[in-house]
């Protein structure tokens, strides 16, 4: 108890930018996973990017996924994607000829006890290949503003590891989707969107605060940049992970709980972005983004000056930067 109400004070100095070299290394990890999980697998995408069949109907009689699936397979559909909604089933495929469609309606009346009309729609592949440019179109515009806005209210290199930590959460998201194999519909790019705008919030409050407190740095200063940004990380920590948790519940709700047991299919798409969004993006605006902002704005002359004049009054020499010398450096946070 004693701890929280600390935390939650901003009593507890954590060494976020101290530790870059974790917080990168385990980055770099998490990035090369994901790249590999887009070069080897590749992202799953729905029928509306890539074109192909889609099928749906409600059985009256007691069935699966995996039967549905079967029943695909036994037909010569071997890519089919089975997703249930509300006893209703729908299965995306490649592009189907008008004779297996047929076919497969025949079979699915027969034994499925189909009652109601079976719905088929096809999508062809340029409308699938209109809809991605629209996509990175969108994503594109969305990236350039963030970078307009951040310069604009704070200054470009706090705009460069604003981008470096979205692009970061991306990429991550996007690698947990192709080695899981969700598929990647309309749904999932609203919640790389969604996911994007709410790091982007986290490093905001994080960078306002950072440079409020780095504005106080002058010739007589007693801290170094990095010292200055791990306290302002210490007072926005505590907002920052309420934050995240309020908002990741639901989601974990949906996620877990809806898809699994009231079979909200549909809405893992969206789920899925959200929940692996949300937790990077908390992590990268106080483990990527500032450190990354540190090492930039402690190449500056002024910073540089300040931390070789700290690190000479601690008794650590004139070599030591904002990364060395932790222990002195949370000593001189602690004395004010």
């Amino acid at each position: 108890m004693g701890l929280g109400r600390r935390l939650y004070r901003g009593e507890i100095d954590i060494d976020f930018v101290g530790r870059w070299k974790l917080w990168y290394s385990l980055s770099g990890f998490l990035l090369i996973v994901s790249i590999a999980g887009l070069l080897i697998n590749g992202l799953n995408l729905g029928v509306e990017f890539k074109g192909g069949s889609v099928i749906s109907f409600k059985p009256a009689v007691a069935t699966t996924v995996e039967d549905v699936r079967d029943t695909f397979r036994s037909e010569g559909v071997h890519q089919a994607i089975v997703q249930t909604t509300n006893q209703r089933y729908r299965i995306t495929s490649e592009d189907l000829s008008e004779a297996t469609t047929a076919k497969l309606q025949q079979v699915i009346k027969e034994k499925y006890d189909v009652k109601e009309q079976i719905d088929v729609q096809s999508i062809g592949a340029s409308w699938g290949g209109e809809v991605s440019h629209k996509a990175w179109i969108g994503l594109g515009v969305f990236m350039l503003a963030i970078i307009l806005y951040l310069s604009m209210a704070f200054e470009p290199k706090m705009a460069l590891a604003a981008i470096v930590a979205l692009v970061h959460d991306l990429v991550i998201t996007a690698g947990i989707y192709a080695w899981s194999g969700f598929e990647v519909t309309p749904a999932t790019l609203l919640g790389f969107l969604t996911i994007l705008g709410y790091s982007l919030y986290d490093a905001v409050v994080v960078f306002d605060m950072i440079k409020e407190v780095t504005a106080k740095l002058g010739t007589t200063s007693k801290q170094t940049y990095s010292m200055a940004a791990n306290n302002a990380l210490s007072h926005t920590l505590i907002r920052s992970l309420n934050t995240s948790l309020v908002a990741i519940l639901p989601v974990a709700a949906i996620l877990f709980i809806g898809t699994t047991l009231l079979g909200a299919g549909t809405l893992k798409d969206l789920s899925l972005a959200l929940f692996v969004g949300m937790i990077v993006g908390t992590y990268s605006s106080l483990c990527v983004a500032t450190p990354l902002l540190v090492t930039l704005k402690e190449r500056e002359p002024k910073y540089q000056a300040i931390a070789r004049r700290v690190a000479a009054a601690s008794g650590g020499g004139g070599k030591k930067s904002g990364k060395g010398s932790k222990g002195s450096e949370n000593a001189a946070v602690a004395k004010g």
